[in-house]
């Protein structure tokens, strides 16, 4: 129930997040990134094995000045740029079979990581993005560069201005997750995968292991729901 997946959330919890039955399909391992933790870190990629990623508050995304990976494309692919395979790429941009544009932006690490992949590099660099999002929310200057170099191991996502209004992610669905918590609107999520079929874990299964490890279980459309409820 998405009451409890608030709750869960407000108190530093890990929630599980399936999308929408038209969509990914797909259910997400994911925790408030201010609350993660190298053992947080290491279940997402032993338990879900997907790409751990943090979806990143749009306000702040813009204050901060975060792309989204597809204007690097189209910036690197203009004329006389010599990028001919970036060039080959950005025109072939839209044509994910279940979207219309992608929410990646830049990959990072924070600066006092060594190589960035551990579990703990990892969660410093997302506790990091945390609070360089709160601080940018708050309305503080930041300098993102001072903070993170690029590229790294944790790849950013950009949210949707208009949240569902604009695009039905697990990106947006996460922020509008957060901010009913009330916590900072950064999301560290990871996709459930399947060892056995080698495709996403089903809903049933996952909500199997939500059960199993005492875990809420969310779906899409409740947020949704709620989203369209409050208006925002």
């Amino acid at each position: 129930m998405i009451d409890d997946a608030i709750i869960a959330l407000a108190g530093g919890e890990a929630i599980l997040l399936y999308d929408f039955d038209n969509r990914e399909r797909e259910t997400d391992l994911m925790v408030a990134a201010q609350f993660i933790t190298p053992k947080l870190v290491f279940q997402m990629r032993r338990d879900a094995g997907g790409l751990i990623c943090v979806a990143i508050d749009p306000v702040a995304c813009t204050r901060m000045g975060l792309p989204y990976f597809a204007d690097i494309l189209k910036q690197a692919s203009g004329s006389g740029s010599g990028f001919e395979a970036i060039k080959s790429i950005y025109e072939r941009e839209g044509d994910i079979p279940y979207d219309t544009k992608s929410s990646f932006s830049l990959w990072v690490n924070h600066r006092k990581t060594y190589t960035g992949i551990t579990d703990v590099d990892r969660a410093l660099t997302i506790r990091e993005l945390a609070a360089i999002t709160r601080k940018s929310l708050n309305g503080d200057t930041v300098d993102f560069g001072a903070e993170f170099r690029s590229p790294g191991h944790v790849p950013l996502l950009r949210t949707a201005p208009g949240l569902l209004g604009d695009r039905r992610g697990q990106t947006e669905l996460s922020i509008i997750l957060a901010r009913e918590a009330r916590v900072i609107p950064a999301m560290v999520m990871c996709e459930m995968l399947d060892g056995k079929t080698g495709k996403a874990l089903v809903i049933e299964d996952a909500k199997e292991y939500a059960a199993a490890h005492s875990l809420a279980f969310v779906e899409g459309r409740e947020v949704q729901e709620l989203f369209e409820r409050s208006g925002s």
